[in-house]
């Protein structure tokens, strides 16, 4: 029996733990396709272009953007974002789930564009633990940090356009629920051809 392919899309505040859940989701589900998003801000230690971002410069990022390549993009921060569509409708076209993790208002605009979209909102139990989470990474300095603060406020603002709500205080439990999510979904008889 084939079924409709799952685009699951993660998203919440910078420091809720999206990247790291997401990887491990990945671990535990192979075939799962991920999208990678292109951005213009700087790579930080340890990162490679291609697995963790594209990463681009502004002027690459504008003209990808004027050609109709990305499904969404957004500034966030002071960077630009954007949801490759090549990769996603190749994806989806080939009946593989596909999971992607941008930004809120990115997750917004990919849901306009497939109304089929699954929206997980991933949060941290309390605005202290992101502080202290933003803070630890000790790759931004205190203004930037306290701009994603505000972000994620404006951010938790949105919940009621998500379908579900992950809270990442203890990452095995979070990473359940997001695996239980993703599987339940391919249950869906509406996703029965």
């Amino acid at each position: 029996m084939q079924r409709k392919p799952v685009l699951l899309v993660v998203s919440g505040p910078s420091g809720a733990g999206k990247d790291s859940l997401v990887d491990e989701l990945r671990r535990l589900e192979p075939e799962l396709a991920y999208s990678v998003s292109a951005t213009t801000r700087a790579r930080r230690p340890g990162e490679v272009d291609g697995v963790h971002y594209h990463f681009l410069n502004r002027e690459n990022f504008q003209r990808r953007l004027s050609a109709g390549e990305f499904i969404e993009s957004r500034e966030y921060a002071g960077n630009f974002y954007g949801t490759p569509r090549r990769f996603v409708e190749s994806a989806l076209d080939s009946g593989r789930d596909i999971v992607m993790k941008p930004e809120v208002n990115g997750a917004a605009a990919i849901k306009t564009a497939y109304p089929e979209t699954v929206m997980v909102f991933l949060r941290p139990p309390s605005a202290s633990v992101l502080a202290e989470r933003l803070e630890r990474r000790s790759t931004e300095n205190a203004d930037a940090i306290a701009e994603r603060l505000a972000i994620a406020h404006d951010e938790a603002e949105r919940l009621a356009a998500y379908d579900y709500v992950v809270v990442n205080d203890v990452f095995d439990a979070a990473l359940l629920q997001l695996h239980a999510i993703l599987i339940a979904e391919r249950t869906k008889v509406c996703r029965v051809l």
